[in-house]
This record gives structure tokens, C-alpha cells and sequence, in this order.
């Protein structure tokens, strides 16, 4: 974890400088400062538009009543990107680029889901559906309770009671 954070918190100022400094040696300083300008207002841009994109299927999932693991991801990842898009400099303009292509972006996704899926274990407990189209409380045969269930059902508690001292 420290070597990760000597890398970013050293390594990749430097690079992008050196690429900063070598494009305005090819190209000018004022073209290279409207080049950096013009790649982050494209990737805001952008960046605004595949998050209106995920924000709307992530909508449409929880119409359906699915979860949405995939629109999440992809969300993360858009916001990773517009934090990169922040950062000056053209290797992070270019990996948050990427980033925001869905192609790309779907690569990515599938790394990240599966190092998730490696640190932890995520379990999803459904036990009916309510009127309103949540999961009902019930408490399952290991003991775990549900979502909906913790306030309602949950042993030593009146409904509507979070818990805790008065």
C-alpha cells in the first residue's frame, strides 16, 4: 500500500510534467496550455453525460426491482475518471478518457467486480416482496436479518424504534 501511494503521490507528477513539459517543447506553451484547457472541458463534458447515462439505468434497475452492480460500477468508475479529469496533465486526461468510453469502461469494470469479489463477500438476502416493492422482513435460518426487517421485526424492538438510548 505505501509503494502505491510513493507512485501516486510522486511518480505520476513527475511523469505527467516530463509529458507536459515535452508536448510544449513540440507544440508551444500556449498551445499546450489550450490543449490541456480544451481535454478537460471535453472530458467534463463528458463525464457529465455518461453520469446522467448510469444515473438513468441505475433508475430503471430499481424499477424493475434488480440491483443495480453493474450502473454502481460503472458509476464508480466515471467518478474516478472525472477526479482524474481534474488532475492536469495528459496520462491521467488519457486514463480518465478511457475510463469514460463504454468499451473501455466495461474492461475496467470487469476488473474492478472481480477484485471485489476476491476482498470480500457480498450476500444478498431475499425473503418476499412488500405492496410497495421492498424486500419484506424476515429473518432468515443463519440468523441474518433482512433490510426492511430491522425496524419492524427485530427482537426488543417496537416498530418504528431505531434502537438506542432515549
Amino acid at each position: 500500500m505505501a509503494l502505491l501511494l510513493v507512485l501516486l503521490f510522486l511518480a505520476v507528477p513527475v511523469a505527467e510534467l516530463a509529458v507536459i513539459l515535452t508536448v510544449a517543447n513540440t507544440v508551444g506553451v500556449v498551445n499546450t496550455i489550450g490543449l490541456l484547457i480544451v481535454v478537460s472541458v471535453v472530458g467534463g463534458w463528458l463525464a457529465k453525460r455518461e453520469g446522467v447515462g448510469v444515473y438513468r439505468r441505475v433508475q430503471a434497475a430499481l424499477n424493475r426491482g434488480e440491483l443495480p452492480n453493474r450502473e454502481v460500477a460503472d458509476g464508480f468508475l466515471i467518478l474516478l475518471a472525472g477526479a482524474l479529469m481534474i488532475t492536469p496533465g495528459f496520462i491521467t486526461d488519457c486514463l480518465a478518457l478511457l475510463l469514460l468510453f463504454p468499451p473501455s469502461r466495461a474492461v475496467a469494470r470487469g476488473v474492478l467486480m472481480s477484485a471485489v469479489a476476491k476482498r470480500g463477500r457480498v450476500a444478498v438476502v431475499g425473503a418476499g416482496r412488500s405492496a410497495w416493492g421492498g424486500a419484506t422482513g424476515r429473518r432468515t435460518d443463519d440468523g441474518v436479518w433482512d433490510v426492511d426487517s430491522w425496524e419492524d421485526e427485530a427482537p426488543g424492538r417496537r416498530p418504528g424504534e431505531l434502537g438506542g438510548r432515549q
